[in-house]
């Protein structure tokens, strides 16, 4: 039995490595496919992310955070989806904590994260 999860384990890391390396505090684009009816098209999410759960795993997620309109959106993203196109990093972020849910309280300045050198 654990013989068969290893398998499909290993099956998936090569999607997994698919993905550039990403921890909490970077700022990233998700490509993600979207079907609407019959046709199908790929919108951007681009925030913060402020969690990752079950690192390496298959059930690994990731929660990107952002301010549209000064409403704060997140949106958890399973690793292994088929419906993401591509994730870009476009900033690294310099946090000392996995979990950045003390994001959610601030808002302009006070949500800013040190960008690493």
């Amino acid at each position: 039995m654990t013989d068969l999860i290893k398998l499909v384990e290993e099956e998936n890391a090569a999607v997994r490595s698919n993905h550039p390396d990403f921890k909490s505090g970077d700022t990233i684009n998700v490509h993600y496919k979207i079907k609407e009816g019959d046709k199908e098209r790929i919108q951007q999410f681009q925030g913060t992310v402020i969690q990752r759960k079950n690192v390496n795993t298959n059930g690994e997620t990731f929660t990107v955070r952002k301010v549209s309109n000064g409403i704060g959106i997140e949106r958890i993203f399973p690793i292994l989806s088929p419906n993401i196109d591509k994730i870009d990093v476009l900033r690294k972020g310099k946090v000392r904590r996995a979990r950045l849910y003390y994001l959610r309280g601030r808002q302009g300045k006070a949500a800013r994260i040190k960008e690493k050198k």
